[in-house]
């Protein structure tokens, strides 16, 4: 009789040290397949992003980094929807002769927000779990500039990071917490669910006090081989936990003007950053202090058949799948409906970047819904308790008269994000373009 055998699983602090080992040795997310290598807390931050070299032409599927939703001018960022700069002066500047930008990746835009928040608020801290040095390099030389006093490092233990996020916002202070990875924010549920999404409504609006604030930054996503524990999109767990605040950016601009949104908010944010964004996504950036709306959707695109719904890297694989079926290759077109085949005038789809999942805008979706008739919701989190099927399902019974098609949802898999089979579990331009066909043809 065979007798299994069962090998003990090491603790759980272990294999996360092991692991925080290995991706500050690696440098963390490299998307370009450079080594990145962790710094001295000494090191000063980069102040550009890096080159961008011209690639060879290739069959294979473009990068993250050639996204067309990212903008490479000044004119195009500072003509961002929604931007607000928040010194009053608008795009002339307090000098009259206008406003830079600054080329940054998302890790960049990222420590440029906190940098500000830090500078122009003594009540302002970033802690969290090797932010000092920063694995991901979003908080790299901050201590340095504003002292072990204001950026200081943590035990490893997130629930001990949020309950004292929690305090430090109910005295006044600006709490801006990490949770080193998205992965890892489930220790810290019943202090984020149970106490800071309830304090402001217990209090009467007294939490916290004036000038406080609470934000709780994670990075979330897949890579491509982090696997079980270290790609998951935990973002629709917290769907349910009212008074929590839940935004999701696409891209450096937008990072920057939401962060600094989050942090002057008396409610709590929680911020999940697309970690494969955070070398692959380059722009120009406004170099001043500016945010953006929080709870209003980004009309990227705009369409009159069909609405997709999408947020963070999702987001760019939507923009990729409707240019393929707006202009589709030779090779394509007999696999087309003879609808959407030319010479018939391509689809017109508009795209919408959700921003923020909770509270989500039902009303500018639904109103979207009723001028397209048709809807497709993209992202990479899994089906089950997921922001696709609580949007489909809110969308379907306001606009449902107005329904020309079942409304579509792409999405990661029920399943454990499955390591050497990750990109399988993406999300991909192949996926999202043969759902948009089924509901255009419907």
């Amino acid at each position: 009789m065979l007798c299994p055998i069962r090998i003990p699983r090491p603790p759980t602090a272990l294999l996360r040290t092991g692991i925080r080992y290995y991706a500050a040795q690696a440098g963390g997310v490299a998307g370009n397949g450079e080594s990145l290598k962790i710094k001295s807390p000494s090191a000063r931050q980069s102040r550009s992003a890096p080159t961008i070299l011209p690639s060879e032409p290739t069959t294979e599927e473009p990068s993250l980094g050639e996204s067309l939703l990212f903008l490479h001018t000044s004119e195009a960022a500072l003509a961002t929807p929604g931007l607000r700069f928040t010194d009053g002066h608008g795009l002339k500047g307090p000098t009259g002769k206008g406003r830079q930008t600054r080329r940054m990746n998302l890790y960049q835009a990222i420590r440029d927000a906190l940098g500000t928040a830090l500078a122009t608020n003594p009540k302002a801290f970033v802690f969290g779990e090797d932010v000092q040095t920063g694995v991901f390099r979003c908080t790299t030389g901050l201590v340095d500039e504003f002292g072990k006093k204001r950026v200081f490092n943590t035990p490893l233990t997130e629930q001990g990071i949020a309950g004292f996020a929690i305090g430090l916002a109910s005295v006044g202070a600006t709490a801006i917490a990490e949770i080193q990875f998205g992965d890892y924010i489930f220790p810290a549920f019943d202090q984020l669910v149970n106490e800071a999404a309830k304090q402001r409504y217990a209090s009467g609006g007294a939490y916290p006090l004036e000038g406080g604030s609470l934000t709780i930054r994670a990075p979330i996503g897949s890579v491509g081989h982090g696997g079980l524990y270290h790609s998951q999109s935990p973002e629709g767990f917290f769907l349910g936990a009212a008074g929590l605040k839940v935004i999701i950016p696409r891209s450096p601009i937008q990072a920057k003007g939401l962060i600094l949104a989050a942090v002057r908010d008396p409610n709590p944010v929680l911020v999940f950053e697309p970690k494969i964004l955070y070398r692959a996504a380059v722009e120009e950036v406004p170099t001043d202090d500016y945010t953006l709306p929080i709870g209003q959707p980004d009309n990227v695109r705009e369409g009159s058949d069909l609405t997709v719904v999408a947020y963070g890297t999702p987001l760019h694989i939507c923009q990729r799948a409707i240019d393929l079926l707006r202009s589709p290759p030779a090779s394509l077109v007999p696999f087309l409906p003879a609808s959407l085949r030319p010479p018939n005038p391509a689809p017109s789809i508009q795209l919408i970047d959700l921003r923020t999942i909770s509270p989500m805008p039902l009303g500018a979706l639904t109103e979207a819904v009723k001028k397209t008739g048709r809807m497709v919701i993209v992202h990479e989190a899994g089906k089950a308790g997921g922001v696709g099927n609580d949007l489909a399902g809110e969308v379907g019974r306001r606009a449902f008269e107005y329904l020309e098609a079942p409304i579509g949802l792409v999405s990661g898999w029920d399943t454990p994000v499955p390591l050497t089979f990750e990109k399988f579990y993406q999300p991909d331009v192949i996926r999202v373009f043969d759902k948009l066909v089924e509901t255009l043809a419907y």
